[in-house]
């Protein structure tokens, strides 16, 4: 079905006659990319390939009748059916990684060499396509074996207590004490931990294979696992920069290291970076860095302000939403990388991908797949695909890395300890606390 020339639903058969080429037919690619996607919600993609395989079946015989004007048409056949396998392969590796997969991509493939037997192009171009294939694959279950170690929190009270001088500890300014060159590493790594999110990991979020619970992918875990590994890095970073400022002893020294971090989330923002800005600005948020009521009065407050307006939470993220999309236009006419840079805050784009699976049924009333649903998820996926492709324009430097990911970083009681420590409990709560805490 179609409305303004957009196709908004149909049955999933149709769907699937609409991806395979014809003699005189050549799928979209966005058509290609959200169907691909979408498609996993209602048919695993070894059934989706073995019905493929089927149609090509049924159009390879139609045009097999032997005049060399049919064996041209053939070989055109051939050609478009290449060129589909060559783009789901690339786009999608990880839906060929269980056998049966790969036994019905072998099949088609086999089919379609048939098709130009003479000059052996067709077998040199899947012979191609197949080992780029592996290495996509045998790269994701690499990462996967190497997958960081979760960083535990120190939780140990004497480690905390600020009962020894703290001259000898390092932190954070010992290691960087320039915002934008910070700024930069945080960019660095983000983009990395970026690149290893792809748009299947992002479907797990609408489907959660929700209609395939019965028979669930191999894959399903390592996938989750790499929005997880993400999501911890944020935590992470958010609780180094709690850290960072509880544990100091001096106020003065203190206040210098929040308007330190405040420059850090400025450079951020300025870069496009608004997933490390997000989680700096949710560390100086925390109850016992928000509460050292003499430090913040210390500090030029301006700046964090207007931060603060930029990560607004009033009327759904609007100035956020704002800053994205001007980051998101200035990304398309970019001449370097430098201005290509654009990281949303990545909790953020998730909550929306799942708000628009909720508001919006899979399968209308008449049981046709609701296609307007998915455009817009894949638009939106789509968006992210292209920001993360974007190649980091800034060296790394391992010393400020290595501490960005390594330092210690307390845990939220450990939070309290440290920062009644710096300044005491002004009140009947807060001295409860500080009283259970020791």
């Amino acid at each position: 079905v179609y409305q303004d020339g957009n196709l908004v639903s149909g049955s999933l058969e149709a769907l699937i006659e609409r991806l395979v080429p014809t003699m005189d037919y050549y799928p979209d690619r966005t058509y290609i990319f959200t169907f691909l996607l979408s498609s996993r919600v209602f048919i695993h993609p070894h059934e989706l390939l073995a019905k493929v395989g089927q149609i090509c079946i049924k159009q390879k015989q139609q045009l097999e009748t032997g005049t060399e004007a049919e064996k041209a048409k053939l070989k055109s056949f051939a050609a478009k059916i290449i060129q589909l396998l060559k783009e789901w392969t690339e786009t999608f590796p990880y839906d060929f990684q269980d056998e049966k997969s790969m036994k019905e991509l072998k099949e088609i493939a086999h089919r379609i060499t048939q098709c130009d037997e003479e000059n052996g192009t067709v077998k040199k171009i899947i012979s191609q396509m197949t080992q780029n294939l592996l290495m996509a694959l045998s790269a994701r279950s690499q990462y996967q074996e190497i997958r960081e170690k979760f960083r535990q929190p120190v939780t140990d009270k004497g480690t905390i207590l600020k009962t020894k001088p703290q001259s000898t500890q390092k932190d954070i300014l010992s290691v960087c004490c320039d915002p934008l060159i910070l700024a930069q590493q945080l960019t660095y790594i983000e983009l990395e931990r970026v690149s290893n999110i792809y748009p299947e990991d992002l479907m797990q979020i609408v489907s959660h294979m929700d209609s395939l619970d019965n028979h669930k992918c191999r894959g399903d875990v390592t996938k989750t696992y790499n929005l997880e590994a993400y999501d911890n890095w944020f935590n992470c970073l958010s609780m180094l920069v709690a850290t960072e400022i509880c544990r100091v002893v001096k106020k003065k020294q203190r206040t210098r290291m929040v308007e330190f971090f405040i420059d850090v989330a400025r450079e951020c923002f300025n870069i496009g970076n608004f997933n490390s800005m997000m989680a700096i600005i949710s560390g100086m948020n925390l109850s016992p860095v928000a509460r050292l009521k003499k430090t913040w009065s210390k500090v030029k407050t301006a700046k964090f302000d207007v931060l603060e307006h930029h990560m607004d939470p009033s009327s759904n993220f609007c100035n956020y939403r704002t800053a994205l999309q001007g980051a998101a236009q200035r990304s398309q006419t970019a001449n370097s990388n430098r201005e290509k840079i654009v990281i949303p805050v990545f909790n953020l784009f998730i909550k929306d991908i799942y708000f628009l699976h909720k508001i919006h049924t899979n399968r209308l009333p008449n049981g046709q797949i609701n296609f307007k649903k998915f455009w817009e998820i894949s638009r939106q996926i789509h968006d992210f695909l292209t920001w993360k492709q974007v190649e980091c324009p800034f060296e790394k430097d391992k010393k400020i890395q290595s501490y960005l990911l390594t330092a210690p970083i307390y845990s939220e009681e450990a939070l309290f300890i440290a920062s009644f420590e710096s300044e005491g409990p002004e009140n009947h709560m807060e001295k409860d606390s500080w009283k259970t805490l020791r």
